[in-house]
């Protein structure tokens, strides 16, 4: 989807809880200091042409930028462009998405019989970025901007090292991408066997149901594929998560659930982002380590509205202190920082809402616990979710989030009876410590 069309649905999508939530915060002035700076190489030219065949045919006696723009405007033909080229140059970089492989649903209203959930092919929807590397600019500039905003000089951090690590987060906002890519992959165990993932769209994004995959893969599998020319991926290989038909998912929010962000407060959201080292919310580790002995070890989803550019910041820290599982972010690769914080608190529920709908779509026999917070639209999400699909959301837990300023109006209990309208009172429970939780997560295994 292209930049503007893209902010333009986070327009449309916008609640008036979450444009009140930033006109609260002062987002928008925030964003426009930043979106000085927002001259980058991500950034795709309009076409000025669509004769695709012409274009096709001079493609090799083409200088670079006129090349450059026979594949912006190829771009447009999406998933199905006949004119896209692979991704095998040094300066292309691919990033590769943790994915769930599923059975695709049983047609009847009826639980699946054994025979089959035994059948049933794997499927799986593989998610591929295809970035120019080394290609952003005026970095120094954005680290300026963003030091100076942040408060650099008195945070408890030596300046030299505070300025090299917004360097290195802020670079994956900077990099050109590369429309009409694809590359070639290789799951672990059919060596031999290639799989082509993309091309990639207008936003140099790829997003594909892959299947059907081996039967010799067992529910619980944990399965890396990488590409066929790894040294175009520099974060490796990607983890396809199998997850069989039944048992519990837990779908959690990432920013001010299980890690601080300070969502509302927009400097705060660029410090924890692009200088603080990520801190984990206190308790949560513990929970989450619970959940999964308790429930016996659920397929877990990690959701947020931050776009794919957080992907190498977030995948690390997630692996570090929690349960492994798939990363669900915006499908967006164009974002810049200043677009990182209206990414965060724009059109959230209705993004959320989509991808629980993708969950749904993939595993619907399975029983599903929400965990969120107040900062944002979690309540309203979990409860909309509740209400589209009867029985298969059994427990929603809300942090509310008492230690950052202006969540006065968030933690009110009539938010939270407004948000979870036509909800029983036992689904949800909002809590302050994960301590408190304790019976409520023993009442899961019932469930």
């Amino acid at each position: 989807m292209e930049p503007f069309f893209q902010k333009a649905t986070q327009n449309i999508e916008e609640t008036p809880a979450e444009r009140a939530f930033r006109h609260a915060g002062k987002f928008q002035d925030v964003e426009s200091s930043l979106a000085a700076n927002n001259v980058t190489a991500s950034h795709v030219p309009a076409p000025t042409t669509r004769i695709y065949s012409l274009l096709h045919a001079l493609r090799s006696y083409l200088p670079p930028l006129s090349t450059q723009l026979f594949e912006n405007i190829s771009s447009y033909l999406g998933h199905r462009n006949p004119l896209a080229c692979p991704a095998r140059d040094p300066s292309d970089a691919v990033w590769l998405l943790d994915n769930t492989a599923y059975r695709p649903a049983h047609s009847s209203s009826s639980p699946p019989s054994e025979h089959h959930k035994v059948t049933q092919q794997w499927r799986a929807e593989f998610v591929a970025c295809y970035f120019a590397r080394d290609s952003g600019k005026d970095v120094s500039r954005w680290v300026a901007d963003i030091a100076d905003k942040v408060g650099l000089h008195d945070m408890d951090i030596p300046d030299e090292e505070g300025k090299k690590r917004i360097e290195e987060r802020v670079r994956p906002f900077l990099e050109g991408i590369r429309p009409a890519r694809w590359v070639d992959v290789v799951l672990c165990g059919e060596e031999g066997k290639v799989r082509r993932l993309g091309p990639g769209g207008r936003n140099a994004v790829s997003s594909q149901v892959v299947g059907p995959l081996g039967r010799q893969y067992e529910e619980g599998a944990v399965v890396q594929t990488g590409l066929v020319h790894p040294e175009l991926a520099p974060y490796g290989s990607m983890n396809t998560y199998f997850a069989g038909p039944e048992g519990w998912i837990v779908i959690s929010d990432i920013d001010d659930t299980i890690k601080i962000t300070q969502t509302p407060d927009p400097i705060g959201i660029l410090r924890t982002t692009f200088v603080s080292t990520p801190t984990t919310t206190t308790g949560m580790p513990s929970l989450y380590t619970t959940l999964n002995t308790l429930l016996s070890f659920p397929h877990w989803f990690y959701l947020s509205a931050s776009p794919y550019n957080l992907y190498p910041f977030l995948r690390p820290f997630l692996l570090a202190h929690y349960p492994p599982g798939t990363i669900l972010l915006r499908e967006t690769s164009w974002i810049t920082p200043s677009g990182l914080l209206q990414a965060l608190t724009q059109g959230v529920q209705a993004f959320k809402v989509s991808r629980m709908d993708r969950i749904h779509e993939w595993l619907p026999q399975r029983r599903v616990l929400c965990v969120g917070d107040s900062t944002q639209s979690d309540p309203e999400a979990y409860a909309e979710v509740y209400r589209k699909y009867p029985g298969w959301v059994r427990a929603v837990f809300i942090r509310k989030v008492l230690d950052v300023g202006g969540m006065e109006k968030k933690n009110l209990p009539e938010r939270f009876e407004k948000a979870f309208e036509g909800v029983p009172r036992s689904v949800w429970r909002v809590f302050e410590d994960p301590v408190e939780l304790g019976q409520a997560v023993e009442g899961l295994k019932t469930m």
